[in-house]
């Protein structure tokens, strides 16, 4: 897939020199727009959009202001080249949401860096939830793999919401969010509890999660936490009504009304000993067993994996 980079430009040739800089990375495409054609770019929503002040007759304050009222837009970063090095001009391009300000003095090449830098942070942000903040599958995979390489034993929390659904049918997905950002906020605050540096919290999306702890964290002691500060909370989600009933009404596909109990979490714990698991899956298949029995239990609980080695 291209990473397409817009360069706002009247003229070819500084497009052209910054193509044959990335003629070698295959995975970006250049592609040049004159002002006029600005609409090209709200039309396609471009990786990151570069402004060859110098050869543009509309002002880069304004054009820059354009760019950040279009809805698809406005948060591709923007980077502005130009042999203006005056430095209230750049305070205002900075004000008007400019990411960089590339002084042409700094040469093409330099340019060419920042752009690449800037897509890869832009790809390491894509892998985190914009919901939570927390990182995403990705960053999870890797930090299961980095602990199993490490032969270190870890503790893994999975973690997911119970009767979620129907609180979103009822409620609605913007409340469901904020219970979703409620339940990232009461792991991450139980998780951490002792400040350790060792403790990584994942979103891997929906209602689920994942906490990696380490050796000496007692896991059990984190789940009972999570799951006091979870039933407390999550109970101001609902009206007066339906806590007092302590379930809400739906009507199923049969027209019949049915009740499900308030929302709850359920965790299923991993022990992962040294030389326990060979590999992340044989992690994440028992920690989905356990996050199971859990479910079976009415109201929050939680289930630990205490065998051996098998």
């Amino acid at each position: 897939m291209f990473q397409e980079i817009y360069i706002i430009d009247n003229q070819e040739d500084f497009t052209e020199s910054l193509k044959e800089l990335f003629k070698k990375d295959t995975n970006f495409k250049l592609i040049n727009v004159k002002e006029t054609q600005i609409d090209n770019i709200f039309q396609n929503i471009p990786e990151i959009i570069v402004i060859n002040e110098d050869n543009i007759s509309t002002p880069t304050l304004e054009l820059c202001k354009t760019i950040r009222k279009n809805e698809d837009n406005n948060i591709t970063p923007l980077i502005v080249s130009a042999t203006n090095e005056d430095q209230n001009h750049k305070m205002e391009l900075a004000k008007a949401s400019v990411e960089y300000y590339i002084p042409k003095s700094m040469g093409t090449e330099y340019l060419y860096y920042r752009i690449k830098n800037m897509s890869r942070l832009l790809a390491v942000n894509r892998t985190v939830s914009p919901l939570t903040g927390l990182p995403g599958n990705v960053q999870i995979q890797k930090e299961l793999k980095k602990r199993l390489l490490k032969q270190e034993s870890f503790s893994v929390l999975y973690l997911d919401l119970d009767n979620f659904k129907a609180y979103n049918d009822v409620y609605g997905f913007l409340q469901g969010d904020e219970i979703i950002k409620f339940t990232a906020r009461t792991i991450v605050k139980n998780a951490n509890e002792k400040n350790s540096n060792d403790i990584f919290i994942g979103h891997i999306g929906g209602d689920d999660f994942v906490a990696i702890l380490n050796i000496k964290t007692d896991y059990e002691k984190v789940c009972q936490n999570i799951i006091k500060q979870f039933d407390e909370g999550v109970k101001e989600f609902f009206t007066k009504e339906d806590r007092e009933k302590g379930y809400i009404k739906i009507q199923n596909r049969k027209g019949k009304m049915e009740h499900f109990p308030l929302t709850s979490i359920s965790i299923g714990a991993v022990f992962a000993d040294k030389d326990k698991f060979a590999n992340i899956l044989e992690i994440g298949e028992i920690g989905a067993q356990m996050k199971h029995l859990a479910k079976k239990y009415k109201g929050s609980c939680y289930a630990v994996d205490r065998r051996k080695k098998m």
